[in-house]
């Protein structure tokens, strides 16, 4: 089981999505704090899942060949399929993606207009500095205010749930199955396994309290590497810890 939940939580620290969003989070206002919430709530999710695990199994590992020890280890089973599958769908669309990257740099008018970076045409700029002064101007600026507030805060802590890779953390709860609370020692398991779980995200807390200005900068140049890397990093975790989990569950339920 511990090396289960070991390799299960480097997977999910090392997922690149949760790391990204956290970049762009702690560099808004009050950066900081949005990010400390936003830790928080992973945490939260981390421990909720373990708790509800347990208070299901009651603390004890179900027998070996028993009725749900089989649909557990089915469970982890699916899961690593489920892994495996998702990592060679991605693979295929990072192949497809590569194809067109000689197409012409210009962009047509579609293009601008589904334009995920929010760029604007001519004519809504000019529309946009027209109408920009009074008591107009003043409300866009309170409602801007209002949503670097304290509003936000609960959007960090529900971006952190939506960032979860909820696969690999289904992959752990089918691990926690296996926990037996009459052993002090699985305590320390499953603390080490929330804390290397989240360990990427508290270093960069911990990075932004103590250095805000430095870690604000190296964070989004990192974000801005990772979304380079984000389709090769994610096939690699899904297929590594697919394959394991896969390969695991066959034997325990074969031998």
């Amino acid at each position: 089981m511990v090396l289960d939940l070991m390799l299960i939580a480097l997977a999910i620290t090392l997922y690149p999505l949760p790391l990204m969003a956290f970049a762009l989070v702690v560099s808004t206002a009050r950066g900081v704090w949005k990010g400390l919430v936003f830790v928080l709530a992973w945490l939260a999710c981390l421990v909720a899942v373990i708790a509800v695990v347990l208070a299901v199994t009651d603390g004890q590992p179900p027998p070996p060949r028993s009725p749900p020890g089989v649909a557990g280890l089915a469970a982890k089973l699916a899961i690593g399929v489920g892994l495996v599958f998702y990592g060679l769908h991605r693979r295929r669309l990072m192949r497809a993606g590569a194809a067109p990257a000689d197409a012409p740099a210009g962009r047509g008018p579609d293009e601008v207009r589904d334009d995920p970076s929010g760029g604007t045409t001519g004519k809504e700029t000019g529309k946009g500095t027209g109408k920009g002064t009074g008591k107009g101007a003043g409300k866009e600026t309170r409602e801007a205010a209002g949503d670097r507030g304290e509003g936000s805060f609960w959007a960090s802590a529900g971006l952190a749930v939506l960032v979860q890779p909820w696969g690999m953390v289904a992959a752990g709860a089918t691990t926690v199955l296996e926990a037996n609370t009459a052993r002090p020692a699985t305590f320390v398991a499953l603390f080490g396994f929330c804390l290397l779980a989240s360990a990427s995200l508290l270093a960069a807390e911990l990075y932004i309290v103590f250095a805000p200005e430095v870690a604000q900068a190296r964070l989004l140049r990192l974000r801005g590497w990772l979304k380079e890397h984000t389709q090769q990093a994610i096939v690699v975790l899904c297929l590594v810890l697919g394959l394991w989990l896969t390969a695991k569950s066959l034997y325990q339920l074969t031998g």
